[in-house]
């Protein structure tokens, strides 16, 4: 008898053990192969969730896939740029940023043929562009609208950010747009044209971790434990550079000696810069981006920058 109520203990034991384990969701996380991105991959495939307690799946979808997939619950967080967040948050999305990613600091760009100078000079010329709603389409929006432009003054090519990048070396298109690790592809082909305009020329690429809030709501720990993740994540990098390297340089297929060449056109942004971004610069951002989607006609809804974030896990 006393054996059967042991086994039956440890039997109780075990369930309840199970059904915790089910409390603590899994993250579907949905991201791109952008290289800012990369620390998400590096606290995954570096352990770094796995040690926090943190059950992490990565997929890489397109952005418009992605805020179907997080609409749905298909994706319950998502990496992406505060200008898509904006999007998505117009469509209904029910989901909050929790933490800054990254600034690209000269990894998103412009490209161009050789015999094209100026911003002014792409009046009239095809285009490689991902569609509304995409940090390409963004930033090119903005670019044309400083220099006198807009969108109905090119001709544009809807296509992704890779593709952008393969077909304008094949000679396709008078111009794309695209970001690391597909930029450098230009960058090492200066017979194929130039990066006429990037990031650095005008910084409106700012890159945001979102959750959705059914899923904040039933699972705070691991929340909060991926946002730790992601600062150790940032750790290693600084520490031990070469080995961090190479990790995120398999979620886009380059040597970890490549990689690092397209992240110094990346800033990653710490828990010290976390916490400056959204005391001083977050409100002012988001409405200036809300400004120029509204412009282009890609959103109409009013939508509050304070809404939009829950910073209770930093």
């Amino acid at each position: 008898m006393k054996k059967v109520l042991v086994a039956l203990n440890a039997a109780l034991v075990a369930a309840a053990v199970s059904t915790t384990a089910v409390a603590q969701e899994k993250i579907i996380l949905g991201m791109s192969g952008w290289t800012g991105f990369a620390p998400l991959t590096l606290a995954d495939k570096g352990g770094i969730f796995k040690k926090n307690g943190v059950d992490v799946e990565i997929r890489f979808i397109a952005p418009v896939q992605r805020s179907a997939a997080l609409a749905s619950g298909a994706l319950n967080a998502a990496a992406t740029t505060v200008d898509q967040h904006i999007v998505w948050t117009a469509a209904g999305v029910p989901a909050v940023q929790v933490l800054l990613i990254d600034k690209s600091n000269g990894g998103d760009g412009v490209v161009v043929r050789n015999n094209i100078n100026s911003i002014k000079e792409l009046k009239g010329k095809t285009v490689a562009v991902d569609g509304p709603g995409t940090v390409q389409h963004f930033m090119l929006s903005y670019i044309l609208q400083k220099n006198g432009m807009t969108m109905q003054d090119v001709i544009r090519t809807t296509m992704g950010a890779q593709p952008a990048a393969q077909s304008f070396v094949a000679g396709q298109s008078d111009a794309a747009v695209t970001y690391e690790p597909y930029l450098s592809t230009v960058r090492a082909k200066a017979d194929a044209g130039k990066i006429l305009v990037t990031s650095k020329d005008y910084p409106v690429v700012v890159d945001t971790l979102v959750f959705r809030t059914d899923f904040i709501k039933k699972n705070p720990k691991v929340v909060k434990a991926a946002v730790d993740s992601f600062f150790e994540a940032l750790d290693m990098i600084k520490k031990e550079p070469a080995k961090a390297y190479e990790i995120m340089g398999t979620g886009v297929k380059q040597t970890g000696e490549q990689f690092g060449k397209s992240a110094a056109f990346i800033a990653w942004q710490d828990r010290a810069m976390n916490k400056e971004y959204y005391a001083k610069e977050n409100i002012q951002f988001t409405n200036f981006a809300i400004d120029v989607l509204k412009f282009n006609r890609v959103v109409a809804k009013d939508i509050k920058a304070k809404d939009m974030v829950d910073l209770s896990f930093q």
